[in-house]
């Protein structure tokens, strides 16, 4: 798929974080002109400035939404990576938790989706979207309701906004479901040896890398993809 994204403008949504920064590395190595968002982390923006235009953002806010869309003029295509591990130490955090995963997780990304598929639709560009669930959201895993939930609901949306999308407009929406990744939010947890079992007991090969997600992204967003309203999950067989 050489060149096929030269000059193509995608947006990276939560771009600015280790899954994020393996993406815009590829696509910009490919020639895509990229803006990529973060949140919080100053050093993390720092490097991202590397591949392409930085800019802060909360997704769970409506006025910074339209600001990277408006940013990001001429778009073709939008990965929304960004997310909160919504951990629960005691059960009476987890209505505090699951509401602001709700927001997070759920309803700042897929109104940012929506909100791209609007501006492709009036520009008539057949573009693509992208985005970030989890394996959590494919299977049953004890504990992580509070996360799990309002990304299940996420890649449901997400197809949904496919179906609405199908046809002549040929916006193509899309999920990634990674599984226990040494970047992003799993990466503490694997240094603390939460998911060595894994290997030991040889559910998976390995733990996934970065550059997992960012070549299936890279897929998703090829323009001559005949792909829209499915889940692809990387977790190395971990669900199965």
């Amino acid at each position: 798929m050489p060149e096929t994204l030269r000059g193509r403008r995608i947006l990276l949504a939560g771009g600015a974080g280790g899954l994020g920064r393996a993406c815009a590395e590829l696509l910009h190595a490919e020639g895509a002109q990229l803006w990529i968002s973060y949140r919080s982390n100053a050093e993390h923006s720092a490097q991202a400035a590397a591949f392409g235009e930085v800019i802060q953002a909360d997704l769970t806010s409506a006025a910074d939404r339209q600001r990277l869309l408006d940013a990001a003029t001429g778009l073709y295509g939008l990965v929304v990576l960004t997310g909160d591990p919504a951990r629960v130490a005691a059960p009476e955090q987890m209505e505090d938790v699951l509401r602001r995963s709700t927001e997070v997780n759920l309803i700042g990304p897929l109104l940012l989706a929506r909100a791209a598929a609007a501006r492709l639709r009036e520009t008539a560009v057949p573009g693509a979207i992208v985005l970030v669930s989890t394996m959590q959201a494919m299977a049953l895993f004890p504990n992580s309701t509070a996360y799990a939930a309002p990304k299940a609901a996420l890649l449901h949306a997400a197809r949904i906004l496919a179906k609405e999308c199908r046809g002549p407009a040929n916006i193509r929406v899309n999920v990634i479901s990674p599984g226990v990744m040494q970047a992003g939010m799993a990466e503490a947890s694997i240094a603390a040896g939460k998911y060595h079992r894994f290997v030991d007991e040889g559910a998976i090969p390995r733990f996934g890398r970065a550059a997992d997600v960012a070549r299936a992204v890279r897929f998703l967003l090829e323009p001559d993809n005949y792909i829209t309203g499915q889940a692809l999950t990387i977790d190395g067989g971990l669900t199965l």
